[in-house]
């Protein structure tokens, strides 16, 4: 007997072909069968008429950091709603295992490296994870059987370090010993099942001290000698950072990534590729990194974001503005010092210089203040200033659009929340997406769920990105589209029967309706542990997601089921080789 029936769903099954009507049975867990309407003789303990409706495979995002967060939301929402099944976390050098136990001192550093560098907030992490843990297999084993989506992990460098270092690791560079105790340790890590490994060297992260993340300090020898220990084990990646993953690589950073993935003969991904047409050179240098992995023995694969992602800034708390070239010691004061300083014309002047200079990056996109539109306010001064464009306000007073937006911050004691309008949403930039995601090397991914929950919303991507290839854009035809956000990342991780709807698959199962798929407008709630405010979005037509047959969302609400597994590296990946 059939668990579940799915009658006459338009299925999309994953692989690019064309879409077709069919009936889908369910049976423990995976897909029983696939066949013509009506033809299905066997009998279901539950079924639906999904006639009108689109049955997908569910959605793999393959650039997360929900790491803590399923400790107090195994729903890992918002992105279950909008039809995630699976997500990859432990990305950009940052995980919350493996923990030294002698040394309790460790775990608050990581909370407080976590709620600086990820944007996670302090109190969730002290007051919604019981960091009981030791090893990386403790931590995965925490997680097993009380999460809702399948959910696989990379090992963090920077907690490698820490563990064999200690505090040395922030600045230090190991010994011989130790590195070979750091890859002891990693290959523990994979043995218990994670990924394989992720680090960054990117100069925006730092840790809660304000000092560069551990793996930051590590060099090229340390690099390759890990990547090396990731290849000797079953269905494992790369992940990693670098500054130039923001703009544009140096020479000496596409060398090192071109090492790394031929090291370990496994895919390398980064996150994320900023594609505006503005700066038509970034894309093709940022894929040189690409085309001599391949001639290298390596891939190299680039992440990109189908969407423009909602996000918010602040002079008050730490967002992007902070990591503006010379602008996190201003916006590091005390308050009444920040706000003397920024109406100081002087201390303005060099900050618009550094925010339009070369070294500034992709940040530069930040600094075109009367762009910004007047978020929530705060005080009696600005009142009716809320959806308004700053450049008009500054018009209305006679004031530079930066001087005008201080001003409005200043009143409200910096807690005015700024909406950035994206300088990238031209015709000639989407145009240029889409050439993009053809090439071999680009994935769509990099939403950073669980990370930077109050200044940004990425993990609607999938909803809205749908929703605009069915009634907005159409940049590609919808088969296209859910082969990019299924199959693709399946195949990339070697995710063994997930990704596609095929007889003998994991029933991991996204039912929605093409006419109404959306997502909704990124809004502020308080439902962190301690009160602590995120950016939620709503999914708009999503009828019914299913991890492993099991609903876990009917209608945009969550039905409490846990179905997902923790996915094991080996076991539930395959090795995608690069040679």
């Amino acid at each position: 007997m059939l668990d579940h029936l799915i009658r006459g769903a338009t299925v999309v099954d994953g692989t690019g072909a064309a879409a077709r009507t069919a009936d889908v049975g369910l049976r423990d867990g995976r897909i029983a069968v696939v066949a013509e309407p009506g033809t299905i003789q066997e009998e279901a303990r539950t079924s639906e008429d999904a006639t009108g409706l689109v049955l997908t495979p569910g959605f793999v995002d393959p650039h997360t950091h929900y790491d803590a967060q399923l400790f107090w939301d195994p729903f890992a929402t918002p992105s279950m709603n909008h039809g995630v099944t699976t997500v990859a976390g432990g990305n950009c050098g940052f995980t919350l295992a493996p923990l030294h136990p002698d040394r309790p001192e460790d775990a608050d550093y990581t909370r407080r490296m976590m709620s600086k560098v990820e944007g996670m907030a302090l109190k969730a992490l002290e007051e919604g994870v019981d960091w009981s843990w030791s090893s990386f297999g403790e931590y995965l084993d925490a997680l097993e059987g009380r999460i809702a989506v399948n959910a696989g992990f990379m090992v963090g460098h920077c907690a490698l370090r820490r563990y064999v270092m200690g505090a040395d690791a922030v600045g230090g560079q190991p010994t011989e010993e130790q590195l070979a105790r750091m890859v002891d340790l990693l290959h523990g890590a994979m043995d218990a099942g994670a990924w394989g490994l992720s680090t960054t060297q990117s100069s925006t992260h730092s840790d809660g001290d304000g000092a560069p993340v551990a793996s930051r300090h590590a060099g090229p020898a340390e690099l390759i000698a890990l990547s090396k220990a990731v290849g000797e084990h079953e269905g494992t990646q790369l992940e990693a950072i670098l500054a130039g993953c923001l703009d544009r690589f140096s020479d000496d950073e596409i060398d090192l990534f071109v090492e790394m993935t031929a090291a370990a003969g496994r895919p390398l991904n980064w996150n994320v590729l900023t594609i505006d047409a503005a700066v038509p050179e970034r894309v093709p240098r940022q894929l040189v990194a690409s085309e001599r992995a391949r001639r290298s023995g390596g891939r190299i694969v680039a992440l990109t974001m189908p969407i423009l992602t909602p996000m918010n800034m602040s002079l008050g708390t730490f967002c992007a503005l902070n990591l503006i070239p010379g602008w996190g010691e201003i916006l590091g004061l005390p308050v009444p010092e920040r706000i003397a300083a920024l109406r100081d014309p002087v201390v303005r002047a060099e900050m618009l210089r550094r925010a339009d200079s070369k070294e500034a990056g992709v940040f530069r996109r930040l600094a075109d203040f009367g762009r910004y539109v007047i978020g929530d306010t705060y005080s009696r001064e600005n009142a009716g200033l809320t959806g308004r464009v700053v450049k008009d306000i500054a018009v209305e007073r006679g004031q530079d659009a930066f001087q005008c937006l201080v001003e409005i911050c200043a009143n409200d004691g910096l807690r005015t929340v700024l909406w950035p309008m994206p300088t990238d949403n031209d015709p000639a930039s989407w145009a240029l997406r889409r050439e993009t995601w053809e090439h071999e090397d680009v994935m769509l991914g990099g939403s950073d769920a669980g990370a930077h929950l109050d200044r940004m919303c990425g993990a609607p991507y999938t909803t809205r990105f749908l929703g605009d290839c069915l009634r907005g854009r159409k940049l590609v035809p919808l088969e296209q589209a859910v082969r990019m956000l299924t199959d693709d990342p399946a195949r990339l991780f070697g995710l063994r029967e997930r990704g596609r709807v095929a007889e003998g698959f994991h029933a991991d199962l996204v039912l929605f309706d093409p006419e109404r798929i959306e997502a909704g407008p990124a809004t502020l709630v308080h439902d962190l542990p301690g009160d602590s405010p995120r950016l939620d979005s709503r999914a708009v037509g999503i009828v019914s997601v299913r991890v492993n047959g099991v609903e876990t969302v009917r209608d945009d609400e969550v039905t409490g089921a846990i179905p997902g597994r923790v996915l094991r590296s080996g076991r539930d990946t395959r090795t995608v080789s690069t040679r």
